[in-house]
């Protein structure tokens, strides 16, 4: 098996969501061989259950192929296949670090797309060399030239040598391959130096511990070695190298520029860092290698077990899943309403509802999940900043000067007959137009926009607005000012911290009235009257009220006025509700909370 290290390609698939990423790489396993017929099916790097149902890819995966060129000359190919979706794109530029080259995926029916410029702009700050892939071209609406000039119009790209293929029928997977061959370079990379590692991923398996994905830049990584982790100085013994051909195979050793994974016998998951340099524990570096610049996560809310027994068991599986997913944090909190939780910070909307639902899956935990909300700057007049994550802990509003908010450059692509709609809508959320462009008959529209403004149904709306042919991408810019209050919710005049809101002043006593509306419609009757309003400091904007129960406690009287029997059991069925208006206590329903959350996406 040949192991120079000329003969090695390490490359991406990158493109827009449902292009054909996944597709196309099952093609390629299965024209490398990589599984035989029975063993293949469809997007086979596509592992979890939630992919397959959803159609997407969430982690990026590795293969390592055998290829053997038309030139006779046998190649290792190592391919990660990247998600496509912008709340994921941390995935993304890791992958991108572990390769030298990327295949980009154009859908020939659809063109560039938001998250096609992205991918590509990432690739290319990463000094990669990219390979133009038209796919689709056995549907009747693909159109090769009018793609390729969009690529060139609106990314920049010589598409002379852009292949046309099909994912579904295999046309072109040939073509593709050779070119990766005549046109990628190989890695760079030192045989003989001592090792320097990158650990590229790491998740947690039930049977081998910590499983970590490492691509060797220098030396070799050879099992029963003694290696060190830089960032924390610990040492281990490689127990098991390996590779994935898709399968897991175990080998002796990962030369330089090969891409595999090691077991270390690691059980504590703090211990891996995403983006480490390992080395030889015996010839120790000097200069760790850069790594990745951290994610920062845009969207918080708080999550907490519907059952508070539960608590251990969410803390548990939220541990487990940060290890495999480095860009989303958590910190603990509680809640008066709620009880103990924690705060979750994530990159954007879905990867919130995929957490969540991993956790409910794979970690049997019932979850209730308070209001997305970013992250604001809160300036103090002593001079102090505050990061506010949590609406319900913003200080006084006597001791606060001002407070800034994420603003977000967005980028959309649309067919120019919906345009008009998603100008409208960007200006109802506050939004500053920076360019306009056309490449054929689709607008590429860049706007600033709050991200507060778009985190919760702004996809949703686009998408439904267009068809589902718009596309979006958007990037974090700074932090500006704004005129931001905190709207609270209190329920028998107590506050409920859960359903408190940061938002703007225009939009609060809207968003009040629709909240306390929904709460009245959700939260049970009592045998009292329950007050429901929003407030704004100590200004009530809106209120509703839950009538209680009335017993009948006249029906036992028989005949006659208004007599003073009458009035007395009136009195004291009167006394009886003011008694337990004081001291009942309203039980808030999780579906009250779920029915809130859905309010902004119901608009």
């Amino acid at each position: 098996m040949p192991n120079e290290i000329e003969n090695i390609r390490n490359f991406a698939i990158i493109a827009h969501i449902d292009h054909g990423k996944s597709t196309i790489a099952d093609r390629i396993i299965h024209s490398c061989g990589g599984l035989t017929e029975r063993e293949m099916k469809a997007q086979v790097l596509d592992s979890m259950d939630i992919e397959r149902e959803r159609g997407i890819t969430i982690k990026a995966q590795t293969v390592k192929l055998n290829y053997r060129a038309k030139d006779g000359k046998k190649y290792i190919l190592n391919i990660i296949d990247t998600p496509g979706h912008v709340d994921f794109s941390y995935e993304v530029s890791r992958s991108l670090y572990a390769c030298e080259g990327s295949i980009l995926i154009v859908d020939s029916t659809q063109g560039v797309e938001a998250q096609t410029l992205a991918n590509v702009y990432q690739a290319l700050d990463t000094n990669h060399e990219i390979i133009p892939v038209l796919n689709k071209v056995d549907l009747p609406a693909s159109d090769l030239e009018k793609t390729k000039k969009q690529i060139e119009d609106v990314i920049g790209i010589d598409t002379g040598n852009a292949i046309a293929c099909s994912g579904k029928t295999g046309d072109g997977i040939e073509d593709i391959l050779e070119q990766i061959i005549s046109t990628l370079p190989p890695p760079k990379g030192e045989s003989v130096s001592d090792l320097k590692c990158l650990l590229v991923d790491s998740w947690y398996d039930t049977y081998l511990g910590v499983v970590i994905l490492v691509r060797v830049i220098d030396g070799k990584l050879s099992k029963n070695m003694k290696i060190k982790m830089m960032s924390t100085n610990q040492e281990y013994i490689v127990e098991k190298v390996g590779v994935f051909t898709p399968k897991p195979i175990d080998v002796n050793a990962l030369s330089t520029g090969e891409i595999g994974f090691i077991t270390t016998g690691i059980k504590v998951l703090s211990e891996t860092k995403v983006g480490d340099t390992i080395c030889d524990a015996a010839k120790p570096l000097k200069v760790a290698l850069p790594g990745f610049k951290p994610s920062k996560p845009v969207v918080f809310c708080g999550l907490f077990p519907v059952d508070s027994s539960e608590y251990q068991k969410l803390k548990d599986g939220l541990a487990k899943l940060q290890l495999n997913d480095a860009s989303f944090s958590f910190e603990s909190e509680s809640s008066s309403a709620l009880g103990l939780g924690f705060r979750c910070g994530f990159l954007g909307l879905l990867h919130l509802e995929i957490v969540t639902e991993r956790l409910e899956r794979e970690f049997d935990v019932n979850l209730l999940t308070t209001t997305p909300g970013v992250v604001y700057k809160v300036y103090l007049n002593n001079g102090n900043i505050v990061d506010l994550q949590n609406p319900s802990s913003l200080p006084d509003q006597t001791l606060i000067k001002y407070i800034e908010e994420p603003w977000i450059k967005a980028t959309i692509i649309t067919p120019d007959q919906y345009l008009g709609s998603i100008i409208k809508m960007c200006q109802d959320k506050r939004g500053i137009q920076t360019n306009l462009s056309y490449s054929g008959n689709r607008a590429v529209v860049n706007y600033e926009l709050p991200l507060n403004e778009v985190v919760f149904d702004f996809n949703d709306r686009l998408k439904s607005m267009t068809s589902g042919y718009a596309s979006f991408d958007y990037e974090i810019i700074e932090h500006r000012e704004g005129e931001l209050v905190k709207l609270g919710i209190l329920v028998n005049a107590e506050p409920v911290d859960a359903l408190a809101m940061m938002i703007h002043k225009d939009f609060a006593q809207r968003t009040g009235r629709e909240v306390c509306e929904k709460l009245k419609d959700l939260i049970p009757r009592h045998n009292f009257m329950i007050p429901v309003q929003a407030a704004i400091g100590g200004k009530i904007i809106a209120r509703e009220t839950i009538k209680g129960f009335k017993k009948d406690v006249l029906t036992k009287i028989h005949g006659g006025g208004a007599t003073d029997r009458k009035r007395k059991l009136l009195e004291k069925q009167k006394k009886g509700k003011a008694r337990s208006k004081q001291f009942g206590r309203v039980e808030i329903p999780q579906e009250a909370f779920i029915g809130v959350l859905k309010i902004s996406k119901e608009k």
